[in-house]
C-alpha cells in the first residue's frame, strides 16, 4: 500500500477540521449543563449523526467485519438491524420518561424511581464496564492502525497507535465536553459511512479479477476451500456463488457466538440496553432541544443503521474470499508461542517439527500439513520468516522460556482451525483427552492455551491496504474516517464515563454544593484520566488467550450489566408500585446470576445466558412487587423546560424502519435465500 503525499494531506486535514469545528463550536460552555449535556439544545440532525458516530467504531469496522470475514457472515448484522428497530421503541417509550426526569446521567434516573443506593450501584457498575470499553475501542483502532503501518513497511505498535487516539479524542472532549463530541461526530459519522461504502465498492471490483477464492463451505464446521473463479463472472455473481451460506441470518441453534434462538431474546436485551439506557449513547438524546428533535434524531439514526451492514459486513466477507492468506499470516504471532508449548508438552506430534534457522527456501517451500517451529538467534531474522502461516518464527531465548503448566490443554474457538488443521485438530483432541483424565486423577485445574487459524479482525485493514486506488487520496480519506469513527467513540465514552463520575460520584458523595465551575473543571480531569487508562489497557487486549475477537469481548462483557439494567428500568417504568428497594435487588441479582451461569453452564451462549439472567431479575422484581407494593404509585414529575410534545413524522417513519427490517430478515432468511 502506498501512502501519499495527498494522502498525507487527505489525512491532516480531516484531523485537523474535526478537532477545530468540534472546539470552535464549543467555546460557551459555562455550567455543567453545557459542558456536559451541550445546554440541552441539540437539533435532530446532529443528535442523528452522533448517534451514529459515537456507536461505530472500529469495534464494527474492525470487530464486526472480522466476524463477518469468519463462518458468522451477515448474521452478526442483526446487531445492526435489530438496533433499528430497538432505536423506534427507545424514540417513544423510554426517551419521553427521560428528558421529563431532566436527568444528566442514566442512574440518576434510578434515584428518580428508586432510591440513592440504585444509583450508586448502577453508576460503579457502568464506570467499572466502561473502563474495558475504553481499552477495547482503542484496542481495536490501534489494531487496524498497526495492520496498515505494516503494509507500508512502518512497524508501529499498538501502544503508538493507542496513544495516538486517545490523545485526539482527549484534546476536543477536555475542550468542549458534549458539544464539541456532537459537531465532531457530524463530521465523523457522515465520512464513516461514506468511507464504508467506498471500501465496499472497490472490494467488489477486486473480487472481480482474481481468479481464485476462499468459500466457508458450511457455517456449522467452519469448513473452508479454495474455488477457482470462471472467466466472465461479475463480482457481484462471484460474491453470491462464494458466499450465499453465509447469507443467512439465522446461524444454527448450537452456535457459540450468534445462534438464531439469541435473536428471540438474548440480543435483544444488549441492544434495548445499548441504545435506551448507555450513557454514552443517551448522552446525545439528553441533551435533545425537545423531545420531538430527540425522537427525530433517534429515528434518523435507525433509517442509518439499516445501511450499515452493506458498508461494514460485506467488505468483511470480501475480504476473507480475497485475503485469506494474510490473515493466517497475521495469526502466526498469536500462534507461535501455543504452539511451541504444545511441542514442548507434546515432542512426539506428528504436525509440529523445530529447526534451528531454517533457510528462507524451506520457509517458502513449507507444505501446510504441519508446522514448523523456526528458531532464530536475533530478531532481525526472525523477521525474515514470515511468509508461511505454517512457519513459526521464534527467538531462541522466547523458546526457552515457553514452557506451558503440567496440566495444559490446547484448543481453539476458531470454526475454521479444525478445517485447515484437521490432523493435527484430532491429536489436540486426544491429547486434550489424556491430560483432563491425568488431571481428574491428580485433583488439579488445568489451563487452556488457543491457536487461531485466521486473524479475522485484520479483515478491514487489509481490504484498506489492497483494494483502493494508490496516489489519489481515497486512502487518506478512509484511513481518516476509520480513525475518526474510533476517535468518536472513544470520545463520547471518555465523556459519558467523566459524566457519571463527575454528578453520580463526585456531585452525589464528596462535594454536594460543588459550583459549576468546579464539577466542568472535575469533568476535564476525569477525560484525561480515563484516557490514560484506556492507552494503558489497549495493547494488553490483543492477547488471543482473552479472545479472536475484539467485538465479542465487547459485548459479552457488557452482559455483567445490561440485563439487570434493562430489568430494572422496564419494571420500573411499567410498574409503578414496584418497592424502591427493588432496583438495587435487581441490579445485584443480574451481577451474581451471570458469572455463575457463565461457570456453571459454560456452553451456554452469552446471549441466552443474557436472556436468562433478565428473566430471573423480571421475575425477582415482580415477586417483590406482589409481596411489598407501594402504597402509592410513583409519579413521574416533570423537572425540565423543554418542549415535550411528541413527533407524529418520526412515529410514521419509525413504524416503515421496522417493517423494512422485517422485510430484510425475511429476504435473508433459508426461505429468501433459496429463491435468490
Amino acid at each position: 500500500m502506498e501512502f501519499s503525499f495527498i494522502d498525507l494531506g487527505v489525512f491532516v486535514l480531516f484531523v485537523v477540521s474535526v478537532i477545530t469545528i468540534g472546539v470552535m463550536k464549543s467555546r460557551q460552555e459555562k455550567s455543567s449543563e453545557d459542558y456536559f449535556l451541550a445546554g440541552r439544545g441539540l437539533q435532530w440532525w446532529l443528535i442523528g449523526f452522533s448517534l451514529i458516530a459515537a456507536n461505530i467504531s472500529t469495534e464494527q469496522f474492525v470487530g464486526m467485519s472480522g466476524n463477518g470475514a469468519s463462518h458468522i457472515g451477515l448474521a452478526i448484522a442483526s446487531y445492526e438491524w435489530m438496533a433499528a428497530v430497538t432505536l423506534v421503541v427507545v424514540a417513544f417509550c423510554f426517551l419521553p420518561y427521560f428528558l421529563r426526569a431532566g436527568i444528566f446521567t442514566m442512574p440518576e434516573f434510578l434515584e428518580v424511581r428508586y432510591n440513592g443506593a440504585a444509583r450508586t450501584l448502577m453508576a460503579i457498575a457502568t464506570l467499572l464496564i466502561y473502563l474495558l470499553l475504553l481499552g477495547a475501542v482503542t484496542y481495536s483502532g490501534a489494531l487496524t492502525i498497526r495492520t496498515l503501518g505494516a503494509k507500508i513497511d512502518y512497524d508501529i505498535t499498538l501502544l503508538q497507535g493507542s496513544l495516538a487516539i486517545g490523545i485526539i479524542a482527549m484534546v476536543y472532549v477536555v475542550a468542549g465536553g458534549l458539544k464539541a463530541c456532537a459537531w465532531a461526530d457530524l463530521i465523523q459519522g457522515a465520512a464513516l459511512i461514506i468511507g464504508g461504502i467506498i471500501i465496499m465498492f472497490f472490494a467488489f471490483d477486486k473480487l472481480g479479477t482474481v481468479d481464485e477464492a476462499a468459500k466457508v463451505t458450511n457455517v456449522t464446521t467452519g469448513a473452508v476451500e479454495i474455488q477457482d473463479l470462471k472467466e466472465g463472472t461479475g463480482a457481484v455473481e462471484r460474491f453470491w456463488e462464494l458466499n450465499k451460506v453465509r447469507m443467512n441470518m439465522f446461524l444454527p441453534s448450537t452456535d457459540s457466538t450468534l445462534p438464531w434462538t439469541a435473536l428471540l431474546l438474548g440480543l435483544w436485551i444488549p441492544n434495548f440496553y445499548y441504545w435506551g439506557l448507555n450513557q454514552y449513547i443517551t448522552q446525545r438524546t439528553l441533551g435533545s432541544a425537545s423531545l420531538a428533535q430527540g425522537q427525530k434524531g433517534i429515528v434518523f439514526a435507525a433509517f442509518m443503521k439499516l445501511i450499515v451492514p452493506f458498508a461494514i459486513v460485506v467488505p468483511g466477507i470480501i475480504a476473507f474470499n480475497l485475503y485469506h492468506n494474510d490473515m493466517a499470516l497475521e495469526a502466526v504471532p498469536d500462534n507461535t508461542p501455543v504452539m511451541a508449548k504444545y511441542y514442548k508438552a507434546n515432542p512426539d506430534t506428528e504436525y509440529v517439527e523445530i529447526a534451528e534457522a531454517p533457510d528462507m527456501d524451506t520457509v517458502k517451500s513449507w507444505s501446510d500439513e504441519k508446522f514448523l517451529i523456526a528458531v532464530y538467534e536475533n530478531e532481525d531474522a526472525a523477521k525474515k520468516a514470515d511468509e508461511n502461516p505454517y512457519v513459526l518464527p521464534i527467538l531462541k531465548s522466547e523458546y526457552e522460556e515457553a514452557a506451558p503448566a503440567e496440566y495444559t490443554v490446547f484448543e481453539s474457538e476458531d470454526k475454521a482451525w479444525k478445517s485447515v488443521n484437521e490432523g493435527l485438530a484430532a491429536e489436540m483432541v486426544a491429547y486434550n483427552e489424556d491430560v483432563e483424565a491425568a488431571a481428574d486423577e491428580a485433583g488439579a485445574e488445568t489451563e487452556t492455551e488457543k491457536v487461531i487459524a485466521y486473524k479475522y479482525d485484520t479483515a478491514f485493514g487489509h481490504l484498506l491496504g489492497n483494494v483502493l486506488p494508490q496516489g489519489v487520496g481515497l486512502v487518506g480519506f478512509v484511513l481518516a474516517a476509520l480513525l475518526g469513527a474510533v476517535v468518536s467513540s472513544l470520545a463520547a465514552m471518555l465523556n459519558a464515563a467523566s459524566t457519571i463520575f463527575s454528578m453520580d460520584v463526585y456531585k452525589k458523595f464528596i462535594s454536594p454544593n460543588a459550583s459549576q465551575k468546579s464539577l466542568v473543571f472535575l469533568g476535564r480531569i476525569c477525560v484525561v484520566a480515563f484516557t490514560v487508562v484506556a492507552v494503558f489497557l489497549a495493547p494488553k487486549l490483543g492477547d488471543p488467550a482473552i479472545s479472536n475477537s475484539i467485538f465479542t469481548i465487547i459485548q459479552e462483557s457488557q452482559g455483567l450489566i445490561s440485563p439487570g439494567i434493562l430489568a430494572v428500568f422496564v419494571i420500573g417504568l411499567v410498574l409503578h408500585r414496584t418497592p424502591r428497594m427493588a432496583g438495587v435487588i435487581g441490579l445485584l441479582t443480574n451481577i451474581i446470576a451471570y458469572p455463575t451461569i457463565k461457570f456453571a453452564f459454560p456452553d451456554i451462549n452469552f446471549l441466552n445466558r443474557m436472556a436468562i439472567c433478565f428473566g430471573l431479575c423480571m421475575l425477582v422484581m415482580a415477586i417483590l412487587t406482589v409481596l411489598k407494593p407501594l402504597p402509592e404509585p410513583i409519579v413521574f414529575k416533570q423537572n425540565t423546560e423543554i418542549e415535550l410534545k411528541t413527533s407524529n413524522g418520526a412515529k410514521i417513519v419509525g413504524i416503515g424502519i421496522v417493517i423494512l427490517t422485517i422485510a430484510l430478515y425475511i429476504l435473508f432468511s433459508p426461505i429468501g435465500i433459496s429463491k435468490m
